[in-house]
């Protein structure tokens, strides 16, 4: 480490607040600014954000210290502190500049897509707040700041999801997306939780010190079952990740949130929010590494959801929505990396991931601007004449969705697939390890047909949109949100403005490069062309066991990324990719008339699949349902039973009292009569008794 070169805790605070200020300054003074104000303060914060976040990596890469240091004290209770401070390390400085740059593109997209939006002021505010939530969340220090910035993510992706709140599709998904979080985070406040009890800390640097601690320590859930307290810590947090992460079964709310508009899904869907469960889990290497059995179940939730989420894709129409079936589908390759301890190999393809798919997201928004908010592919076809731009550079994308060699997605993805299968030989009597291998590499031949499925409805073939007269005014917006030139019978494509395509330029460029450049320094320790051996990229960010380190193993095969992409030709994932692009060429550009007769014979498995595997049915009908019945069952028992129980015995006494009031007459013969009257009955009384 250069002691000379020293990261400044102002240049921090800068990076945390400028989108801050931003956000306040569009938010609470939009009108007075107006909307070239909003979006200039916004635009300005995010990009001097994304500037020093840069100057920080490349501080760090020059070879300055890791910056760890509290800045303020929110709660002193005994020996508990709970902090504001940052932990800024390659890990944290490689998360700031991929959130920062996604977010200044997505701002500046921003102008053209919601350019004839009545919140564009709030919006801005928004999509800037969001940043700062997740600057806070990526570069906290603490237990306490990360449960902060987690929520506050959600916070503000609430608001964006239903951004257009007169839209009840729009309504219904951002409180579905609220609620499922909740139940994944409140798994993640009880590991929060295990921490701080177990441990006694809510500093990263002091609970990953004192993580031996708990290694052997067992606790008692329930009477007679005795659980590793690691495991019940990393399982507990882990849940959150599968909230914030979409991992399967909490991953429902995720497909829906594409009612909100296109910036937001690229914003939230590429590079932020959903990343935040993978960043968290390799942050916690630590930990997790004290626990195979929550390193299995990690393994197994994401390989479930790398494949079979995919599969959801190959039968959806919306493309908003086939990009965001492809994010959960990348998320369980990521979550399957994180299984295997691979965790540099997960944030390797969270940050390639970022960029392809933020460029799929506003390639998406972009053909549904030059469509007049169409979304739906089997209205559009023949578009690369009319958008070139946007084909081209949602070309680029899908081809390093897909794992092509040489582009970015490539070296992230087909690492992941190479560690699944390292782990698979060397547990070879481990169920979960080798249905992760299998669904990583099937995952492969699902991706690539979903794929270039989109590309062939939306950019080939015949030109359907002409045979639609009616235009749809809620494909992306509301009913306020129509057509600019008023048209109303056939609306001819065009290709967006510049506000929108060069956004898309910018992010096909790392699309295509960035893995290129720096598979070899990131996952294996080398310089560019794979000779000169390095320290790790991640080293004291992320730590693994020696028996664990797949990484480490794949390295000694590592010889460049041009070996590594050549050899990529002849892998079985790029063999299953290429089977999947010629089954959608053939059913989509040379026979389509076969796409008829396999929907008849394949009709049960593509209803279970547009069913989405009844997983809907089962939360909104099931647990929802349920939830509301058992609410109304008690509200009849509590009007029933113990509202008439309490009314009835009010009553009584009402009557008591009417008929006490009968007796009270105010007439002296009355009462010597009544006193006459219980003198009997008292004599009575002691006769039959005690005579």
């Amino acid at each position: 480490m250069d002691s000379a070169i020293l990261i400044s805790k102002t240049h921090l605070l800068l990076v945390v607040l400028l989108p801050l200020i931003g956000s306040i300054l569009a938010g609470l003074f939009g009108r007075q600014i107006g909307r070239a104000g909003a979006h200039s303060v916004t635009i300005l914060g995010v990009a001097a954000s994304c500037a020093l976040s840069a100057h920080v990596l490349w501080q760090l890469l020059q070879g300055a210290a890791p910056f760890n240091e509290n800045l303020y004290t929110w709660l002193q209770a005994g020996d508990i502190s709970v902090n504001v401070g940052f932990m800024v390390d390659k890990l944290t400085a490689m998360m700031m500049v991929v959130v920062t740059f996604v977010s200044l593109l997505v701002h500046i997209y921003t102008i053209g897509y919601m350019a004839e939006d009545d919140g564009y002021q709030r919006f801005f505010s928004y999509i800037s707040l969001f940043t700062f939530s997740m600057l806070m969340l990526v570069m906290s220090n603490n237990f306490m700041q990360l449960f902060f910035g987690w929520e506050a993510v959600g916070l503000v992706s609430y608001l964006l999801i239903g951004f257009w709140y007169k839209k009840p599709t729009a309504v219904f998904a951002n409180l579905k997306a609220f609620l499922v979080n909740r139940v994944g985070d409140f798994g993640f406040l009880l590991g929060i939780s295990g921490v701080l009890y177990w441990i006694g800390t809510l500093d990263y640097a002091t609970a990953f010190a004192n993580a031996g601690v708990i290694k052997d320590m067992t606790v008692q859930i329930l009477p007679g079952h005795t659980w590793m307290v690691p495991t019940v810590i990393c399982i507990c947090l882990f849940i959150g990740a599968m909230g914030k992460s979409a991992q399967v079964p909490l991953h429902v709310w995720l497909p829906d949130s594409m009612e909100g508009p296109t910036p937001i899904s690229a914003l939230i869907h590429a590079a932020t929010m959903v990343t935040a469960g993978i960043f968290m889990v390799a942050r916690m290497s630590p930990l997790f590494e004290l626990s195979e059995t929550a390193l299995n179940f990690i393994l197994f939730i994401g390989a479930t959801t790398a494949f079979w989420t995919g599969l959801i894709g190959m039968v959806q129409n919306d493309i908003k929505r086939v990009v965001a079936y492809s994010t959960l589908s990348q998320l369980g390759y990521m979550t399957v990396a994180l299984g295997v301890s691979a965790y540099s190999a997960a944030v390797y393809h969270l940050m390639t991931h970022a960029f392809f798919k933020a460029l799929l997201f506003l390639g998406a928004g972009s053909v549904i601007i030059g469509m007049h908010h169409e979304q739906d592919m089997t209205k559009m076809g023949g578009l690369r004449k009319y958008m070139p731009i946007t084909h081209i550079t949602m070309w680029i994308g899908t081809l390093a969705l897909v794992g092509t060699p040489f582009f970015s997605g490539f070296y992230s993805k087909d690492t992941i697939i190479e560690a699944a299968a390292h782990h698979a030989a060397e547990n070879a009597g481990s169920f979960i390890a080798q249905y992760a291998n299998w669904a990583v590499l099937l995952g492969a031949f699902v991706t690539s047909f979903y794929s270039f499925r989109l590309l062939y409805l939306t950019f080939f073939g015949e030109e359907r949109f002409r045979n639609n007269h009616a235009h749809d005014a809620h494909g992306a917006h509301d009913d306020a949100h129509h057509d600019a030139h008023g048209h109303h019978g056939v609306h001819v494509p065009h290709e967006s403005p510049w506000v929108v395509t060069v956004p898309l330029v910018l992010l096909a460029i790392p699309s295509m490069l960035i893995g290129f450049f720096t598979v070899g320094p990131m996952l294996f320790g080398t310089d560019m062309l794979g000779h000169v051996k390095q320290l790790p990229f991640f080293l004291g960010a992320i730590e693994v066991l020696q028996e664990n380190d797949v990484i480490a193993a794949l390295a000694h095969e590592f010889h460049g990324p041009v070996a590594f992409a050549l050899h990529g030709f002849m892998a079985p994932a790029f063999m299953l990719a290429l089977m999947g692009f010629f089954l959608a060429t053939l059913l989509y550009m040379v026979k389509p008339e076969w796409r008829v007769a396999i929907t008849r014979h394949l009709a049960w498995p593509i209803r279970l699949l547009q069913r989405k595997y009844y997983m809907d049915d089962l939360w909104i009908g099931g647990f929802a349902g349920g939830g509301l019945k058992i609410g109304k069952a008690s509200s009849s028992i509590d009007s029933g039973l113990i509202d008439g129980a309490v009314n009835g015995s009010v009553s009584f006494i009402g009557m008591v009292a009417a008929l006490a009031r009968r007796v009270q007459t105010g007439y002296l013969y009355h009462y010597a009569f009544a006193m006459i009257l219980g003198l009997v009955a008292l004599l009575a009384m002691a006769k039959y008794y005690w005579l």
